[in-house]
């Protein structure tokens, strides 16, 4: 790693007065662990550059931002060895709307789109939203510990050929952990291939894969992948810059590259001043991407460590990339749904299974990009709930 500093978890006094989601949602005697922010200081490149832009009164609209292609390619190039053109990088508002609008460009109403349950719950709105038909091919279950969720290829073929026209790929998988493989994307893309289906891969949590596991960006898979697939990524996540309002999608062939030349003109310019400058500025901040993920990459084993001592039963699987716990609690019986229970008698917040899946109601999602000690004291209130 080449950073020469450390990126910690800010003192819960100091986050109570931030004004995100996270931090107005719930009481202030609840200790909110749901939303995927991290509870870090931003790195400071970004934030003097943001300082820069609001004392020059720089806050018109966005226009073409060349800086931010030509910062994602030597990322991509750096941290993947992937060659991405910059002539096929183009600006949106957020990942949803990149995978909402490169959508209405292939279906209608009523198509048939897959996603790999249990998923981020906004895959489902952005079907609704596009009017489509949700077709699941759930994760299949393994490992010592059945929290292993890799692809089902036997599901994921029927479903291709039952007409699936868009298959949404989490890619890593949020909430399971699992950074796929090259030779499961490989073979993705060629089923994709043989039945003409445009694979969609969100890929905002990649930069968050950890050491012990390699990530392989879809579009640098194969031909038949680059033929088959776009990206949809952005700085948001990794550099928790989400409010800032900029993502990028990635094509690799002169199908795809059309396709989003002709997504309307407001695509591109409902994303944010700030955000474009502050993406490309992001994916810069290598040093401090190291920084952080060394603290997540503790926090992810202290979390271990924490339930292995205060909640034995709880399952937990220590995720191949991301700063999101996937908890199965089935064993504590808090009733149907155990994020609420958490929430009533312990005064902590989690996400729902139920919102990734309707067959994982006993799962919660928790955010570990935070300090030791909240991480701590969450544990021990999902301890006072199960008195």
């Amino acid at each position: 790693m080449s950073n020469h500093f450390a990126v910690e978890g800010l003192p819960l006094a100091e986050l109570r007065k931030r004004t995100s989601t996270k931090w107005r949602d719930f009481p202030a005697d609840v200790l909110p662990l749901p939303v995927a922010e991290m509870d870090f200081e931003i790195a400071q490149p970004i934030r003097d550059l943001l300082i820069g832009m609001l004392q020059k009164s720089d806050t018109g609209y966005l226009g073409a931002v060349p800086e931010l292609n030509a910062s994602f390619v030597a990322f991509a190039k750096n941290r993947w060895n992937w060659e991405v053109d910059p002539e096929q990088i183009f600006t949106c508002t957020d990942v949803g709307v990149g995978m909402v609008e490169m959508a209405r460009t292939i279906v209608h109403p009523g198509d048939l789109i897959m996603v790999n349950s249990p998923v981020y719950h906004n895959f489902y709105n952005w079907i609704n939203e596009l009017k489509c038909t949700l077709h699941d091919a759930p994760l299949k279950r393994g490992g010592a510990d059945n929290l292993h969720y890799t692809l089902d290829f036997d599901a994921i073929e029927a479903g291709y050929k039952a007409g699936v026209k868009i298959h949404f790929l989490c890619n890593p998988h949020n909430p399971a952990g699992t950074v796929f493989t090259r030779d499961e994307l490989a073979q993705l893309a060629d089923l994709a291939k043989k039945y003409g289906v445009a694979i969609f891969s969100d890929e905002i949590h990649a930069p968050l894969t950890y050491i012990d596991h390699t990530f392989v960006p879809f579009l640098n898979v194969s031909d038949a992948a680059r033929e088959v697939g776009i990206c949809v990524t952005a700085a948001s996540k990794s550099w928790n810059i989400a409010g800032l309002k900029c993502a990028i999608i990635v094509t690799a062939s002169e199908k795809e590259k059309a396709r989003a030349t002709n997504m309307p003109q407001a695509v591109h310019y409902r994303a944010s001043l700030f955000g474009a400058f502050a993406a490309a500025k992001a994916f810069e901040c290598s040093d401090w991407l190291d920084a952080a993920m060394a603290t997540l990459n503790r926090n992810r084993t202290h979390l271990k460590e924490l339930l292995a001592q205060h909640l034995p039963s709880v399952g937990y699987r220590i995720p191949d990339c991301s700063y999101l716990a996937w908890l199965d609690v089935s064993s504590l019986d808090l009733g149907e749904n155990p994020q609420q229970a958490f929430l009533d008698k312990g005064r902590v917040a989690f996400n729902a299974g139920s919102t990734f899946s309707p067959t994982h109601s006993q799962f919660v999602r928790l955010n570990f990009g935070t300090s030791a000690e909240i991480l701590e004291e969450a544990v021990k209130r999902m301890v006072t709930a199960t008195r």
